[in-house]
């Protein structure tokens, strides 16, 4: 089956992969084909990382594929995440072999072929004081270890990131500088990949997926869901579309029991907090503390763009109906300030907090036990009408989870399509470095946009002067997310397309800017 490519209505621009722009009106367009012609190969239902995975997955296989989200692009619990790509050592600690050599493959996929311009390697560093004894850093050095052999075993290069060393105290207080030092006897270091943004990677995916034909459908509700079809509703006209397919995939994640009630999940709450860089001194390193008493569980303080700092994460039983916006209680915020100040000189204190943020994990249901004690390992079901369910699993995997249910609904469908590309498929804005250093455009944007940022500067809005004290983001950014990434309202512009958000003080200060961007379009 060939792909069905379209530019859309808003047309080529320069620097623009063709067909790749999502916009107001290529929504428009793409409901509107679908009124007249009701029929399609494949839809997805979720917006998320692992969705817009599937639905690039399917579609370039040459499938005719829709993407249905109630909300925006990332509004769950993709954009709640971590930022980190990482190659899987907590799972070797848990005996987790395959879920983290699965990770190490995946992580180097992302880095050196589909979205090197998004993730940069991350110096971790483990901070050796009293409270880590001698046989402790014993096993955390051969957990490291283990890691270089995960690098290994994955084929991820040293240029990528660098093998794990110990170093001396100096070296652990340059890259941490308010680490306390009365009995600091040095450090390990390891190298992971962190996203410059999860949202960021879930609107590539989305856009990479329409290049190869994908209609991408925010703010569409899929109301009714069987195996072989759904009822859409676009919520901002209230109007209704049936679908017939020859297959649907259920990728909706801690909402999945919604849509399939044969799918039990026990969602997992990770709270994260937004601090400033002044208190961490100018934090050059991921500070990574192990947590009193938990094997294989650690607190991380990771440093972030706009100044920033995020320190997390828990990992709690979240029961009852899943919230639409989860909130990090108050018993996580104190966990995360005390254990990180552990290992600082001073302590933190909830007076140094930006804001915080959490999101649920879709675990599945295995019984009794700690969330943090299950396993990470995704799982497609597929019901007995055809319906698949692809549930569990984390980001850095999501590539690998698509393929898997995207295999599992050709089967299901006895649908024939071309083999899984995304192993080698750059997403939107991907190249590789020495191409990403000669693109001409401000290194900010380059790390947040690849070779589009040229395209950024292009919109003709001012592309050099931030919106709103607090933050470095700029009217041509805002305006290249109405354009090209599918931003419908401020909240879209403010707290995914930019994280903007994540500060709610800029926010409320960048309001008039992302009002005038959705305005001109």
């Amino acid at each position: 089956m060939m792909s069905h490519r379209r530019n859309g209505p808003d047309g080529r621009a320069a620097g623009i992969r063709a067909g790749s722009s999502l916009s107001a009106a290529r929504r428009a367009a793409d409901l509107d084909a679908l009124r007249r012609r009701p029929a399609v190969d494949l839809i997805v239902v979720g917006g998320g990382v692992t969705g817009t995975g599937v639905a690039l997955d399917a579609a370039s296989r040459g499938l005719r594929v829709v993407l249905a989200e109630r909300h925006d692009l990332a509004w769950g619990t993709s954009r709640w995440s971590s930022k980190l790509v990482h190659g899987g050592l907590r799972y070797l600690a848990s005996g987790d072999v395959r879920v983290a050599h699965e990770s190490a493959v995946e992580r180097g996929i992302l880095m050196e072929r589909t979205a090197p311009h998004l993730i940069r390697p991350l110096t971790q560093t483990i901070p050796l004081t009293a409270e880590i004894d001698a046989r402790q850093a014993a096993l955390l050095r051969a957990g490291t270890l283990a890691g270089d052999g995960l690098r290994l075993a994955a084929w991820t290069g040293r240029r990528r990131l660098a093998r794990s060393r110990r170093v001396g105290p100096d070296a652990v207080v340059a890259l941490a500088p308010t680490v306390r030092t009365g009995d600091l006897r040095g450090g390990l270091v390891h190298t992971d990949g962190q996203l410059v943004d999860d949202a960021r990677l879930v609107v590539a995916l989305a856009r990479t997926a329409a290049s190869y034909g994908a209609r991408i459908l925010t703010r569409t509700s899929a109301v009714e869901v069987g195996g072989r079809g759904a009822r859409l509703r676009d919520e901002l006209s209230g109007d209704v579309i049936d679908l017939d397919a020859r297959v649907v995939v259920n990728a909706s994640g801690v909402w999945a029991g919604a849509i399939d009630p044969t799918i039990v999940l026990r969602p997992s709450r990770g709270s994260h907090l937004v601090l400033p860089q002044r208190v961490f001194g100018g934090l050059r390193t991921a500070l990574t503390v192990p947590v009193p008493g938990a094997r294989g569980r650690f607190v991380f303080a990771l440093p972030a763009p706009e100044g920033r700092v995020i320190v997390g994460l828990t990992d709690v039983d979240a029961p009852g109906p899943v919230p639409d916006d989860p909130q990090a209680s108050a018993e996580e915020v104190t966990f995360l300030l005390s254990t990180m100040s552990r290992a600082l000189r001073t302590s933190l204190e909830p007076s140094d907090l930006i804001g915080t943020y959490a999101g649920l994990r879709p675990l599945l249901d295995v019984g009794a036990g700690a969330t943090a004690d299950l396993s990470r390992r995704h799982a497609v079901v597929t019901r007995g009408d055809g319906l698949v369910s692809v549930v569990g699993g984390k980001l850095t995997t999501y590539r690998r989870m698509a393929q898997d249910a995207v295999d599992a609904a050709l089967l299901s469908a006895g649908l024939a399509a071309g083999p899984c590309r995304t192993r080698s498929l750059p997403l939107v804005g991907a190249a590789a470095p020495q191409a990403l250093a000669r693109v001409a455009a401000p290194a900010r944007l380059v790390r947040r946009y690849g070779t589009e940022a040229t395209a950024v500067l292009a919109t003709g809005a001012d592309g050099s002067a931030p919106v709103a004290h607090g933050t470095g983001v700029t009217a041509a950014e805002l305006r290249f997310a109405v354009r090209h990434e599918g931003a419908l309202e401020v909240d879209d512009l403010l707290d995914r397309r930019t994280r903007i958000g994540l500060d709610p003080d800029a926010r409320t200060r960048a309001l008039d800017a992302a009002r005038v961007a959705l305005a001109d379009g």
